[in-house]
């Protein structure tokens, strides 16, 4: 950190907070770009499910005769009995957990927080990619809010990739402890 003047009283305490957090060097940069996506997707899927239950009033989708209403109402909606935004929702809420968890300053240079996030992240991404290929090629709709969805846990995918590539950056460096 450096100083932006000799006059800046609070800037050791930003200083600290800075390395504490990991964010000085754009440590965990990538963690808080999973939150921010699976925050958003998981608040689309939360409205996604409760519009299903009867409780959102309107689905707001401008596509039109094939858009969100005949996406979200046909068969590939539910999977294995469960609505699929249901499933968005409560997988989004666990990745969210987990990479706020891994942003705490006593794990964001820990290895877990970003394997449990590939455990979450890679098969939700298989996910999406059977859920868009029904949606696209089988129900030949498009639905605005899945997109969403399916932007979101691709960014989360390729976030959790670099964060994997700074942790083995830092195992590398021996002056570096991994918890």
């Amino acid at each position: 950190c450096r100083p932006v003047s000799s006059a800046a009283p609070s800037q050791p305490d930003r200083c600290h907070f800075l390395k504490r957090t990991g964010i000085e060097n754009g440590v965990v940069t990538q963690r808080m770009g999973i939150v921010l996506a699976s925050l958003i997707s998981g608040l689309v899927a939360l409205y996604l499910h409760l519009w299903k239950l009867g409780l959102a009033g309107s689905l707001s989708c401008a596509a039109g005769g094939h858009g969100c209403e005949y996406v979200q109402g046909s068969q590939y909606g539910w999977f294995l009995g469960f609505d699929v935004a249901l499933i968005g929702a409560v997988g989004y809420a666990l990745i969210f957990a987990v990479a706020m968890i891994g942003l705490l300053g006593a794990n964001e240079n820990a290895g877990w927080p970003n394997t449990l996030l590939q455990i979450l992240i890679w098969p939700a991404v298989l996910f999406t990619v059977r859920l868009k290929y029904y949606e696209f090629v089988v129900l030949k709709g498009f639905c605005p809010w899945c997109l969403v969805s399916a932007v979101a846990i691709t960014t989360c995918a390729i976030l959790v990739v670099f964060d994997r590539r700074r942790l083995n950056q830092l195992q590398a460096r021996p002056h570096v402890s991994m918890a």
